[in-house]
């Protein structure tokens, strides 16, 4: 799929990677959509996430917790609050341990909450681009607040782009249930 350039190709993208991931999801049992991952003995991806994420719930409130991280950023800096992407004190080159504290943030969550969480933050998220034009999404630099990118691009890093990630995880998460 083409990386989105347009406010329609944003949500279609969006919607369609989502509904890949509820796809995937919905074709497992219950006891499976529960089941810690496991991805075969000797997996050795090097990526934090791989050992982070212990089943679909941590996959599901990640997703969260990034749209809630766009929603709260935009929110902030259309009402005149300048606030950088990432919260303090993350940067882009620790984001990771920020990643983990969303993890910690819910282990007590409940599988079935996560997936309304992150369907209510998904919505949320489309509403919100729906009040941008096309330019305000893809002309880089059109505010201030996002640097040398556009708008668009921390759309889809934080919807589709993560989806796709979501999407790999799923599929080999599925791909050692059925060995």
């Amino acid at each position: 799929m083409a990386r989105p350039t347009t406010k329609t190709a944003l949500i279609t993208a969006a919607n369609e990677q989502f509904d890949k991931i509820w796809k995937l999801i919905n074709s497992l049992t219950d006891a499976e959509q529960n089941a810690a991952f496991n991805f075969g003995n000797g997996f050795a991806k090097k990526e934090a996430h791989w050992k982070r994420d212990k089943n679909l719930r941590d996959i599901l409130i990640h997703l969260h917790e990034w749209h809630k991280l766009l929603l709260n950023w935009v929110n902030a800096n259309r009402n005149d609050k300048v606030k950088p992407f990432l919260p303090e004190p993350y940067s882009w080159k620790t984001y990771g341990d920020m990643n983990v504290e969303f993890w910690k943030k819910h282990q007590t969550t409940g599988y079935t909450d996560s997936k309304a969480m992150l369907c209510k933050s998904h919505k949320a998220v489309l509403d919100l681009i729906e009040t941008f034009s096309d330019k305000e999404l893809f002309e880089k630099k059109h505010f201030n607040w996002t640097g040398t990118s556009s708008l668009g691009s921390y759309c889809i890093s934080a919807m589709s782009g993560h989806y796709d990630w979501a999407i790999k995880k799923i599929k080999l998460h599925i791909k050692h249930l059925k060995v």
